[in-house]
């Protein structure tokens, strides 16, 4: 999959090359940091945020955020994880990007925080952080290979944690998924809102 990114990449640059914009430099930053080794990639993304900071673009900034964090937990640099990754969820949350919001809350739910979301009860408690993730993917309607796309799983892998989620959640397709998470999240939503008081 690296071996493909780096046509796309090759254009990606000529494009911000020739726009010659602060926040496409900062996307070819972090794209170069996804590909790039160790010893380069922490410096890319540093960079690339450092930019997203100065010129704007909080979208980006939070999916730059997302990528290191996710790229610092792989390495066990859990402090520094934690920062970008919860920088991340409220950056998403602000701006309603609600499946990003979830991307970021799984990758700080593996340190067992819940990201600053209040907790859940409910079947949706069962699931584990990434069947979590596809189930809700899922249930808004999402493919296989759209959901694997979007977590950077293979679509097999997608499909391997809906059939573990299903039995969990008592349901046997996707049209009763969908009732069930929307109906949960409609519930939390009620539950987390100003004013409300749980009797």
């Amino acid at each position: 999959m690296p071996d493909r990114a780096h046509g796309p990449l090759a254009a990606l640059r000529h494009w911000a090359e020739h726009v010659d914009r602060p926040v496409a430099t900062g996307l070819v930053l972090r794209c170069r940091a996804l590909l790039a080794d160790d010893g380069d990639a922490d410096a890319l993304y540093a960079e690339a945020l450092r930019l997203h900071e100065r010129h704007g673009g909080p979208y980006e900034r939070a999916r730059t955020q997302l990528v290191y964090g996710e790229w610092l937990r792989r390495r066990r640099r859990r402090a520094e994880a934690r920062g970008h990754l919860a920088a991340a969820v409220s950056a998403f949350e602000r701006l309603g990007a609600q499946l990003w919001a979830e991307r970021a809350r799984g990758e700080l739910a593996a340190f067992g925080e819940r990201g600053g979301e209040p907790q859940r009860s409910g079947p949706l408690t069962l699931l584990t952080p990434q069947e979590l993730q596809v189930v809700r993917l899922a249930a808004h309607g999402h493919t296989n290979k759209e959901i694997a796309a979007q977590l950077f799983l293979s679509p097999r892998t997608v499909g391997h944690h809906l059939y573990k989620a299903y039995p969990k959640l008592g349901v046997t397709g996707r049209a009763e998924l969908a009732d069930l998470v929307l109906t949960a999240d409609a519930g939390h939503r009620r539950s987390s809102a100003p004013g409300h008081q749980s009797r």
